[in-house]
C-alpha cells in the first residue's frame, strides 16, 4: 500500500508554469506505475500523464507542455507544467497502482488533491 500527498499548485498566468509534487510513502514505490490527472467543477477526473518502467504517456491536450518524471530514491513523482492555459485549472491528483499498468486507468491509491488556477 502507499500513501499520497500532493503539492505545488497556485495560481498563475496564461503563459506560466508550475511543477506539482506527490510525496509517497510505503514500501517497493519503484515497483508502481504513477500518474497525474485532473478534476474541474461539473467535470470527470481525466487523465493527464503516465509514467512506469521508462514509459511516459499524455493526454493530447497537454503533450508537448507538461512532463512527468520520478524520482525512486525519494520517492516522489513530478508534474512540470508550461504554457499554461486557462482550460489547465483544476484539481490535479497523482495516482498510483502496483497492478499492470493500463496507462490510463486502473489506479488504486489517490493524493486528495492540489488546485491549480491559470488566470486569462
Amino acid at each position: 500500500q502507499v500513501q499520497l500527498v500532493d503539492s505545488g499548485g497556485g495560481l498563475v498566468q496564461t503563459g506560466g508554469s508550475l511543477r506539482l509534487s506527490c510525496a509517497a510513502s510505503g514500501r517497493a514505490f519503484s515497483n508502481y506505475a504513477l500518474g497525474w490527472f485532473r478534476q474541474a467543477p461539473g467535470k470527470e477526473r481525466e487523465f493527464v500523464a503516465g509514467i512506469s518502467n521508462g514509459i511516459t504517456d499524455y493526454a493530447d491536450s497537454v503533450k508537448g507542455r507538461f512532463a512527468i518524471s520520478r524520482d525512486n530514491a525519494k520517492t516522489m513523482v513530478y508534474l512540470q507544467m508550461n504554457s499554461l492555459k486557462p482550460e489547465d485549472t483544476s484539481v490535479y491528483y497523482c495516482g498510483a497502482t502496483s497492478r499492470p499498468w493500463r496507462v490510463r486507468i486502473g489506479y488504486d491509491y489517490w493524493g486528495q488533491g492540489t488546485q491549480v488556477t491559470v488566470s486569462s
